[in-house]
């Protein structure tokens, strides 16, 4: 048995300059001097009008952390990081710190202590799920890169009637691509994206942006006090449910079991840890993101995603890893 470390704690504890180190290098542009050929420090810093010595040191840290690769003095992209940290990459995603940056999510693990003590956020009663929280609208416009590839394999999975007017409501739909993704597969679907007023018109310019313009309808409003415009034939409930306590979600469950045509399914997007709520580690840790920011959210294991549905009368619930994504696909019929 090796000797005790402190080294775990130490490096657990110095986590947040990996995270700084990233912020700085997008905010630099890093990635994208290199990826136009500045390999060596001074035309790094050329590129990004910024001190040599700086960019020095941060760009050791990066090789450091695995985020940069260095070959004698020059520096080049690991894939991961040409795929999603180089701007011009159709997979760019150096957007999304500004949500999982924003102050409304930062600020809940300032006060993971209280919340701890509380058993819920120490943000507000609602944490980041108080009426038009502008946390969401930066979340729908920064999270389409990593969300595209959990939506397609979702689309894949679910099938719709070929002919005939198929209706998809894509409840609380921020961005919107989960619906978006199937109403590109089924040239049949007329979708719906609810969401409150100040996110649903992000998952409508998606929409626009990808062709829909005829077949998207949106549906603002509080999710648990609008009427839902009708019957569907697939409901998504994409990273939703998470933000709710079980009571909560299974009354969200049976408004959308009646809302349902015959034979229709409800499609829910989540993390879902294995029943030890110990493994996969990046998915079962997501349980204390909904500690630091929500009353009453948490990571639900299948068996709680199960008996959740069976409450509200789904009762036919199957669940589909959407790999490589960390996400994993429930549908749930009745």
């Amino acid at each position: 048995m090796p000797n005790p470390s402190p080294q775990r704690f130490l490096e657990t504890v110095n986590a947040y300059q990996k995270t700084a180190a990233i912020k700085a290098a997008v905010e630099l542009n890093v990635f994208g001097a290199i990826a136009a050929g500045a390999r060596l420090p001074p035309a790094i810093a050329a590129y990004c009008q910024a001190a040599e010595r700086g960019i020095r040191i941060l760009c050791d840290h990066l090789a450091i952390i695995g985020i940069l690769a260095k070959e004698g003095q020059a520096y080049r992209l690991t894939p991961d990081t040409a795929m999603f940290l180089v701007p011009s990459s159709h997979a760019y995603m150096g957007r999304v710190l500004e949500f999982m940056l924003s102050p409304s999510l930062v600020d809940g693990f300032t006060q993971l202590t209280d919340a701890v003590r509380r058993g819920g956020t120490a943000l507000s009663p609602a944490g980041t799920m108080e009426d038009e929280h502008p946390v969401w609208e930066k979340f729908a416009r920064a999270m389409v890169p990593i969300m595209q590839v959990p939506a397609t394999l979702a689309a894949d999975l679910l099938t719709v009637p070929a002919h005939g007017d198929v209706r998809v409501l894509d409840v609380a739909a921020g961005h919107g691509i989960f619906g978006i993704a199937l109403a590109k597969k089924y040239a049949n679907i007329e979708l719906v994206s609810q969401d409150w007023g100040n996110v649903v018109v992000v998952a409508r310019e998606n929409a626009l942006k990808m062709g829909l313009a005829g077949r998207h309808k949106t549906l603002p409003g509080d999710v648990f006090e609008i009427d839902w415009d009708g019957r569907y034939d697939v409901i998504f409930l994409a990273n939703f449910l998470h933000h709710f306590d079980e009571p909560t979600c299974i009354s969200l469950l049976t408004k959308a079991r009646s809302a349902l045509n015959e034979g229709g399914s409800v499609a829910i997007v989540e993390f879902v840890p294995n029943e030890d709520r110990l493994s996969p580690p990046s998915t079962a840790a997501f349980a204390l993101v909904m500690l630091a920011t929500t009353a009453n959210g948490d990571a639900y294991r299948f068996s709680d995603f199960d008996r959740m549905c069976k409450a509200a009368g789904l009762t036919n619930n199957t669940m589909t890893a959407l790999w490589p994504s960390a996400e994993t696909l429930l549908i749930a019929k009745a």
